[in-house]
């Protein structure tokens, strides 16, 4: 086991003495990056965060030498730098969304390309496997990745809107699909690895994202805790339907506000108030509260998708995904009744 915990104590260590090194310059410098009408902190809270995690990360998987260095590796570490730019650049100053949506592509794209792929897809009705390695399997395959790791990025991003809630649910999901790398029917120990070194530095994180934070993730550190999701769920056999129903509700809530503002005609790219944990804070929710409600349903979700296989994945996300509709029209209609009262 000792291979499994000296990456996760490494990049603990790493991300706790960069992240004490970032809050002292930013404060020192008294520079914090731009704000942002997305996250809720208190005024003066450094976003470099993403900063700190890219670099503890890629430089604990660099140092470890039970990693072989396979193109897959250095397509998911390159990936994740060039996310550190890119993100930089915005916690910075604001880039157009048609710039970070081309990068978010043309990085999935390079991941697919150095064998980040999808091989097959078990049919969740019969069980059944439709292989995805010849022909125009690759297309749909690359297509798969595409989308995937761009939603998964998007849908972390947006979720990261309030202290802790973001890298609480990436922690919680690492642990599972670590968990899910020691399985007979996925037996990867080197994903095991690479989830230890991101348990690590997302754990290192935290202690100072918690509520309230003195560093956030920013941009870079958003699409980085989602890009590291998507693509262990990829990589080394991990299965994609164990983090799509781990993830259900960041992913389920990005759809829901992506559908409010297609229905209220305005861009899907503009930041709102239309996330659920918005919602909830106006309902009077503390963001410790409403952070520790996503934290223990994401615990409990992750717990049933150990324990269930393809078909029983199925019902529980679309439960999950049901019960997450109703409780968004529930939490719509007592605001509108508040608002109509008030």
């Amino acid at each position: 086991m000792l291979k499994y915990l000296f990456p996760f104590l490494n990049s603990l260590l790493i991300t706790i003495v960069l992240t004490l090194a970032t809050i002292w310059i930013s404060k020192k410098l008294h520079w914090h990056g731009r704000d942002s009408l997305r996250h809720i902190h208190l005024p003066g809270v450094s976003r470099l965060g993403g900063l700190v995690m890219i670099v503890a990360f890629n430089a604990t998987i660099f140092l470890n030498h039970d990693l072989f260095a396979t193109p897959e590796l250095y397509g998911f570490c390159l990936g994740s730098l060039i996310l550190l730019v890119v993100g930089f650049l915005d916690d910075l100053k604001e880039l157009f969304w048609k710039i970070q949506l081309f990068i978010q592509v043309a990085v999935a794209i390079l991941v697919f390309i150095m064998g980040i792929r999808i091989y097959y897809i078990t049919n969740p009705l019969s069980g059944g496997i439709l292989k995805l390695d010849s022909g125009l399997g690759i297309i749909l395959s690359a297509v798969l990745v595409i989308f995937w790791i761009v939603l998964v990025m998007n849908a972390m991003n947006w979720a990261d809107g309030i202290d802790g809630m973001s890298s609480g649910i990436t922690f919680i999901t690492a642990v599972t699909i670590f968990i899910l790398s020691f399985r007979p029917e996925v037996n990867q120990p080197p994903m095991a690895i690479i989830c230890a070194a991101l348990m690590g530095t997302i754990l290192g994180f935290l202690i100072f994202n918690f509520n309230p934070s003195m560093i956030i993730a920013g941009t870079a550190g958003a699409m980085f805790m989602g890009f590291s999701l998507a693509v262990m769920s990829i990589f080394s056999g991990a299965k994609v339907a164990t983090a799509l129903l781990v993830l259900a509700i960041p992913i389920v809530d990005f759809l829901w506000v992506i559908g409010e503002r297609l229905k209220n005609q305005k861009s899907i790219f503009l930041p709102d108030k239309n996330h659920l944990h918005y919602k909830l804070m106006e309902l009077g929710w503390s963001q410790k509260k409403i952070v520790g409600s996503y934290w223990a349903v994401t615990a409990v979700i992750a717990i049933i998708a150990l324990n269930t296989r393809v078909i029983g994945k199925g019902i529980a996300l679309f439960t999950v995904a049901l019960i997450m509709t109703g409780i968004l029209i529930i939490v719509n209609k007592k605001i509108s009744s508040l608002k109509s009262h008030n």
